[in-house]
């Protein structure tokens, strides 16, 4: 009818039911695509961090260290592969210009651990940047 509703019951529902709608978008979301190698160390990126990533990761992976990088464009909901890919890695190192909230969602939702590369300078990452954090781990 249009009308607004004010049944708990009912308002359970809807959200559920909304919250499943969403989930399915997931079905939609092509696969992963991971530049680099398929073990070692995953570089998880996401908006504008994709260049200082892509070039950070060439001059780590130059220097002989097995690296890869994946590059978000759906943040909510994630993609459906995602999960398999992280566990594939015995590092994951997730770049992001804040606070880390992209990490905690996938340390959240994936249970891995992921470490953040965080930078709130109001600058961009530079590449050094990104192979500093690449070479100076485990």
């Amino acid at each position: 009818t249009g009308g607004v509703s004010y049944d708990p019951a009912n308002h359970q529902h809807m959200v559920k039911t909304r919250a499943a709608k969403v989930q399915r978008v997931r079905n939609e979301i092509p696969p992963c695509h991971i530049d680099g190698d398929g073990d070692g160390t995953l570089i998880v990126g996401w908006g504008s961090t994709r260049g200082a990533i892509e070039v950070g990761v060439e001059r780590a992976r130059a220097a002989g260290h097995r690296v890869g990088h994946l590059h978000l464009r759906w943040i909510w909901p994630l993609p459906a592969d995602l999960g398999d890919l992280l566990n594939r890695y015995d590092r994951v190192l997730v770049p992001e210009l804040n606070n880390g909230q992209l990490v905690r969602l996938l340390r959240e939702q994936y249970l891995v651990d992921a470490q953040p590369v965080t930078k709130v300078q109001g600058l961009p990452f530079k590449a050094a940047e990104i192979e500093g954090a690449i070479v100076s781990g485990p």
